[in-house]
């Protein structure tokens, strides 16, 4: 029976370890099709038939190529090492996994008995497919022994495994090369997205920079340091690599750090250690700061151009004649009298406190952004990077167009809020007569029940509503990862979302589904009850005497370790479950068997007191409808509190300014507890 035709999803990584066995056992496999995004990697047969499944697939390999042991305890062998292999895609438990393997292999050639087997491609095709992080770990002496493995595999089928490895790792489809362009330069077109695109990580469809050119791409993420990074910036520095990385381009991390007052090194630090956690991989970082100077002369020079002018106007009446198209007094100034004023405002005077640089564009445009906007502003307090230097500061507004220029970005990435002041951005631009950057907009990031504006979370930190920028309830990368979650979570669910222009508003359950199925496979097991609703159940044919066994955290997964689990005649049960039992039904104590509940008493209100029964532990856990987790009535028992936290404001749609925050929080913020306590008794707690 002849395979006919080997299909997987286009948008998904291929299945190496299919790949490699079948070249491993020199299995001919017809050039691989493109299925749509939901279907599994499947084998069509010449006969019609059809399976599915990347380790279904292997299988049917090993069977055909005799790699599947030879015989059934073997197989058995080979099966577990199959579940195991899905750890070595979880970004945070590669290195556990890589030193159980290493340590597995001390002494043995191979992963079951004496020669290779399916076993063998599954786990080595694990780590080939994590690509540059493996290469730097086997370069490394940290895994000798799982290092000596890999490559007396990859030595014995070096040209078979060389093909595969510059075919399919690290890419998405089918690996089959891009069509050259014929002529020109070499360009990402929407006609032909396959030409030039370094990756393919965004769930939806292909969406292209504006005149990109492969290897000519520079991006830059450029966070203010008056915060932390939370969610929202997460995706734009995740596009930013996205886009660097399909056009073989450079991307910069820049602190636009041109407000001392609300900026500290605090945050610097924060926002890089953040951006790590990401996985974020750039050039260099720069300062904003850093080009403080020529920023000072690109608006003398304006200034001298008739193209700015320094205006005393107070600020109120500032935006109220900005709002109604009204010309500052200051507007038709002389230069010399603009300069005067400039040379204050350089030097912190008491005049010069009370002026600002403003562009001369146009106060009659429709878009008020282009209203002749402030590009200075005086300000005392000193910098937490060059101290008290400079009395002036430029505004991001002006910065921005400046520097994202001169250090070479060829495209700046802006969410929609910023949309209509690109008018501004393009303007100012060609007013200080600078190479154009392209501007492109993607759709900010908006979450149910959460506020994601720094501002507006530095109201919460300083009043003392939260415990830091790390809380739990907080939308930054470090509040959500204290709350437990998985960093790789966050990167899949903001890569879902694409580049896409279009607004919504997500969901935090879509988030913390994705971390389940992460998590889920590797988490350690552990078992609590509630103190106060606990019931106990009299085994009288349990042990005398307690005894304790070792059993795995997570039965299908060995990483997680070992925990002693102790065995009493008397044990406790939720109460919830108590309440569901019948007298003589038959339950399943987990990690234990079965067991018959002969008595239930009850107190004077029906509420259930103390069960009585017997162990049957020679019953069938498949007929049972109650699989029941349970504690020892022991004195190891630790008490611990649960905290279940909540959001921490009950408006799920939230459209806020500045001035309304204080107004908004007393009515929306909640006065009551923002967690629920609940008492628990804990068998495993130190480990």
């Amino acid at each position: 029976m002849e395979i006919k035709d080997f299909c997987f999803a286009s948008d998904s990584t291929p299945p190496l370890s299919v790949i490699v066995a079948a070249k491993v056992a020199s299995l001919t496999l017809p050039p691989p099709t493109a299925a749509d995004s939901a279907s599994l990697p499947a084998f069509v047969f010449s006969n019609g038939l059809k399976v599915q499944g990347t380790y279904v697939l292997l299988r049917y390999i090993g069977r055909v190529a005799i790699l599947y042991g030879q015989d059934p305890f073997q197989s058995s062998q080979i099966d577990q090492w199959l579940d195991y292999a899905p750890v070595l895609s979880v970004g945070s438990e590669f290195e556990n996994a890589c030193n159980f393997i290493d340590n597995y292999l001390q002494s043995r050639t191979f992963l079951v008995e004496h020669s290779l087997s399916i076993a063998d491609i599954a786990i080595w095709s694990g780590l080939a497919g994590n690509g540059l992080r493996w290469e730097s770990w086997r370069k490394s002496k940290k895994f000798p022994n799982l290092v000596r493995w890999f490559n007396s595999i990859f030595d014995e089928y070096s040209d078979a495994l060389n093909e595969v490895i510059s075919t399919y790792v690290g890419k998405k489809g089918s690996g089959k090369p891009a069509a050259a362009k014929p002529k020109g330069q070499q360009v990402v077109s929407r006609d032909n997205p396959e030409k030039g695109k370094a990756s393919s990580r965004l769930s939806s469809s292909e969406i292209d920079l504006p005149d990109a050119e492969i290897g000519k791409v520079c991006l830059r993420f450029a966070p203010e340091p008056s915060g932390y990074l939370h969610i929202g910036h997460s995706k734009a520095a995740l596009l930013n690599q996205y886009f660097a990385q399909r056009y073989k381009g450079q991307m910069i991390i820049r602190f636009d750090d041109t407000n001392p007052s609300k900026e500290s090194n605090e945050f610097v630090h924060n926002l890089l250690k953040d951006i790590e956690a990401l996985g974020i991989k750039y050039e260099t970082v720069t300062h904003t700061s850093d080009y403080f100077p020529r920023l000072m002369e690109m608006a003398e020079s304006l200034i001298r151009q008739g193209k700015a002018y320094v205006d005393d106007t107070p600020r109120e009446q500032m935006q109220k004649e900005r709002m109604d198209g009204i010309e500052s007094k200051c507007r038709s100034n002389s230069v010399e009298e603009n300069l005067k004023l400039w040379k204050e405002m350089i030097k912190g005077s008491e005049r010069g406190l009370q002026c600002c640089v403003r562009g001369k564009l146009d106060m009659q445009d429709p878009n008020k952004s282009l209203r002749d906007p402030v590009y200075y502003r005086c300000n005392p307090v000193p910098h937490h990077r060059i101290g008290s230097k400079y009395k002036i500061y430029p505004t991001y507004d002006f910065a921005c167009p400046f520097v994202d220029s001169v250090e070479g970005i060829t495209h700046a990435l802006r969410s929609s809020e910023y949309h209509d002041r690109n008018a501004q951005y393009d303007r100012i631009q060609a007013d200080m007569g600078l190479r154009k950057v392209h501007i492109y907009e993607f759709s900010r990031l908006n979450m149910v029940y959460t506020i994601l504006s720094k501002r507006h979370l530095r109201w919460f930190v300083e009043n003392g509503r939260v415990d830091g920028w790390d809380d739990a309830r907080f939308p930054t990368v470090q509040g959500i990862a204290r709350r437990g979650l998985k960093i790789e979570a966050l990167v899949q669910f903001i890569l879902e979302q694409g580049a896409s222009k279009n607004l919504n508003l997500m969901e935090w359950d879509k988030l913390w589904t994705i971390n389940k199925k992460i998590i889920d496979p590797v988490c350690p097991r552990h078992t609590a009850v509630i103190e106060e609703q606990r019931v106990p159940l009299t085994l009288t044919n349990g042990p005398e005497q307690p005894f304790v066994r070792i059993i795995q955290r997570h039965k299908k997964y060995e990483g997680a370790g070992e925990k002693a689990t102790t065995y009493t005649n008397r044990i406790w049960i939720d109460h919830a479950d108590a309440e569901s039992i019948s007298v003589n039904e038959e339950i399943t104590l987990m990690d234990w068997g079965n067991a018959i509940v002969k008595e239930i008493e009850k107190d004077q209100d029906g509420k259930v007191t103390h069960l009585s029964g017997v162990l049957h532990l020679e019953g069938s856990v498949k007929t049972t409808k109650l699989k029941l987790t349970w504690l020892p009535d022991t004195s190891e028992l630790v008490n611990l509190t649960l905290v279940d936290f909540d959001y921490l404001i009950t408006k799920k749609k939230v459209i806020l300014h500045l001035w309304t925050l204080e107004l908004f929080v007393v009515f929306l913020l909640k006065r009551v507890q923002l967690c629920d306590s609940l008492k628990l008794v804990y068998s495993d707690f130190s480990s």
